[in-house]
């Protein structure tokens, strides 16, 4: 879980615009707003995330980790937004979906909601998730 925060964190300030640092004047000059915090960042759960901000090789994990924080704060149904595409991203998750043991099913997600560029997820209640 930690790890998913930090890759938050890490692509959240890579898409964040940075200001170009003054010449520091003293020794003392604060450091910038934008550098990694000592402590992870606590990202909200929410019923979406938008997945295009990661690297490919990274959503598996990304997803696999968010979705179980969600099912174990008791959030469903958790929308993914994967993108059009190809469909490449959206057949990976899916098949990741396919065999998590907190996942109770999947489609797409309404037009107005994304369409085929996102899938819905319905999660399991954490105490049918354990079996």
């Amino acid at each position: 879980m930690i790890e998913t925060l930090r890759r938050v964190w890490r692509a959240l300030r890579g898409s964040a615009p940075r200001a170009e640092p003054a010449a520091p004047a003293a020794e003392d000059a604060p450091e910038p707003a934008w550098s990694e915090p000592d402590e992870p960042l606590v990202v909200p759960l929410e019923d979406v995330i938008d997945l295009h901000p990661f690297a490919p090789q990274e959503i598996r994990s990304v997803v696999e980790e968010y979705l179980l924080a969600c099912c174990q704060a008791g959030l469903s149904p958790v929308r993914l937004i994967h993108g059009k595409g190809k469909g490449v991203q959206r057949n990976s998750i899916r098949a990741l979906l396919a065999r998590l043991p907190y996942v109770e099913g999947f489609d797409d997600a309404p037009p107005q909601a994304g369409g085929w560029g996102a899938t819905v997820v319905r999660l399991k209640p954490m105490d049918q998730a354990r079996t």
